[in-house]
């Protein structure tokens, strides 16, 4: 008969840290173990180790040479084998542990670990793994609305997945426009319940004189204009899944009705003598802090309890840079399908100004510009930055400007390199891209038909006239080539210090080196 401890032999364990004495101790208490151990000394050799694949358990470092363990963790969790994570750190932080546990890490170790409470850590990491694996069978999801290849969004789906096979209420948290409705329905779709109803309840709509007959329902002649019976929305996702749309907006005199409806599955319609069931599996979502609430009094904490049995966060868009090209890949393809438009293509600068702005709006932003994008573009085969909003371009080029080096900081894109014996104006623009985009004499603006405010205020002398143009072309110059000095005096055919005078000339900040 085989021991649960013999099971666990043949697992492997990394182990990531600069001290060549800490490393050496725990392979040595890994390997009494029977257990395999690895050693790296700094991330770059935990991560190359890793991406081999093999390994069950990590001991991370959080300062380490080149690099913080607790900013790496979602790539290294991502790893071949998706290997269960132990921090080993030399300095206790409340804040760091807090952050550790939220991404995901089995254990919070504050070096030096006593040697029982470090193997009792690794006996319960390497169960809990051997106990996941086997529990059920793998399912796979069906994604086929939600777009994510980065390590953020993939420990999104592992929740995905976890709140669909039950039917625990789950919370979704995150900034306005990051895809909660959206995550919501996944998992109603890849849940039991799939055949039944998804019912949205707006909880920001709802008044407090109606918000009884709306989610309960009522008899006819309950109150003045209740016409006839109505189905409240509660009812009507018997057998499927409702979901509240920003919760925390949710009025404080419902909540405490609402909470009984969530643990007794009963209710009474509004004129009704007789209770109701209805067997509805609970969603919500919010853009508030909720916790936060709670201590201010405005949000019921046992209600709180019963909405986040499963947690899911989900990032805002500026943290997903590497997801950024796949969502205008797709969320363009189906634009084209849905205005009968052949499947565009991208020039690299598109992608490029794409990743140098902050994304405010999200997701929901970026869908947003996409199809202003393919508007501008029209039949043309290739969206470029040029087909992109102004208010984008400006704001880029201003970033770029204030930083050194022409760029804000953030990932950028990988130069894409061009074609032999073709010129950037050859192979990245539409048009010559050495027309300055200035306003026609008439002063209409040619996209909105408004008057360009330059005109509106009275008609310009020449000289008024041809600074205000070279301003503007300086502008789109930067727009379309950010940082790439040697694109921009290519195009314009300026010298590097001609070109220099008349940013310092017109005010146009720092220029790119």
């Amino acid at each position: 008969m085989t021991t649960s401890s013999d099971n666990l032999m043949g697992s492997r364990i990394l182990v990531i840290d600069d001290d060549p004495e800490v490393r050496g101790t725990m392979c040595s208490l890994i390997s009494r173990m029977m257990l395999a151990c690895e050693a790296a000394g700094t991330l770059a050799e935990g991560l190359a180790a890793l991406q081999d694949g093999g390994f069950d358990l990590v001991f991370l470092d959080v300062r380490l040479p080149d690099g913080n363990g607790l900013e790496r963790l979602p790539e290294i969790k991502a790893a071949p084998g998706a290997p269960e994570v132990i921090i080993l750190t030399g300095q206790g932080d409340p804040d760091g542990a807090e952050l550790a546990i939220q991404r995901g890490v089995w254990d919070y170790l504050v070096k030096p670990s006593p040697i029982k409470q470090t193997m009792l850590s690794v006996q319960r990491a390497l169960k809990y793994r051997q106990e996941k694996r086997g529990a059920a069978p793998v399912v796979a999801l069906n994604l086929e609305h939600m777009v994510g290849r980065g390590p953020a969004m993939k420990q999104v789906f592992d929740f995905i997945a976890q709140a669909a096979r039950s039917h625990s209420g789950a919370l979704i948290t995150g900034e306005t426009g990051t895809g909660k409705e959206l995550a919501a329905r996944t998992i109603h779709e890849n849940s039991p319940r799939r055949e039944g109803r998804f019912v949205v309840v707006d909880c920001a709509s709802l008044t407090e004189t109606l918000v009884e007959s709306i989610l309960f329902g009522h008899r006819k002649g309950s109150f003045t204009g209740a016409n006839e019976d109505r189905i409240g929305l509660v009812k009507l996702a018997d057998g499927g899944t409702l979901f509240l749309d920003e919760v925390g907006e949710m009025p404080l005199t419902l909540q405490k009705s609402f909470l009984r409806v969530l643990q007794e599955k009963r209710f009474r319609p509004v004129g009704e003598t007789r209770e109701v069931e209805s067997d509805f599996r609970i969603v919500a979502a919010t853009n508030r802090n909720l916790e936060a609430m709670v201590q201010a009094g405005t949000f019921r904490e046992d209600l709180l309890f019963r909405l986040k049995t499963i947690s899911i966060h989900l990032p805002p868009l500026r943290t997903r840079k590497a997801d950024l090209k796949p969502l205008a890949m797709f969320h363009v393809s189906r634009l084209c399908e849905q205005y009968g438009m052949p499947l565009k293509g991208f020039g690299s600068d598109f992608f490029e100004v794409l990743a140098a702005y902050r994304w405010p709006g999200n997701v929901r932003e970026l869908f947003n510009v996409l199809e202003r994008a393919c508007v501008a573009a029209g039949e043309e085969r290739t969206l470029y930055a040029m087909h992109l909003p102004q208010e984008i371009r400006i704001q880029v080029t201003k970033a770029s400007l204030g930083h050194p080096g022409g760029r804000p900081p953030g990932p950028w894109p990988a130069p894409v390199p061009e074609p032999a014996g073709v010129s950037r104006a050859e192979s990245a623009a539409p048009q010559p891209p050495a027309a300055p985009p200035a306003a026609p004499l008439s002063g209409a603006d040619a996209e909105t038909g408004a008057m360009d405010p330059f005109f509106a205020r009275r008609t310009p002398s020449l000289k008024e006239f041809k600074n205000e143009m070279e301003r503007r072309y300086l502008e789109y110059l930067l727009a379309m080539h950010g940082a790439n000095i040697k694109a921009i005096l290519r195009d314009s055919g300026l010298s590097r210090s001609h070109f220099y005078a008349l940013l310092k000339k017109n005010g146009i900040g720092q220029a790119p080196e």
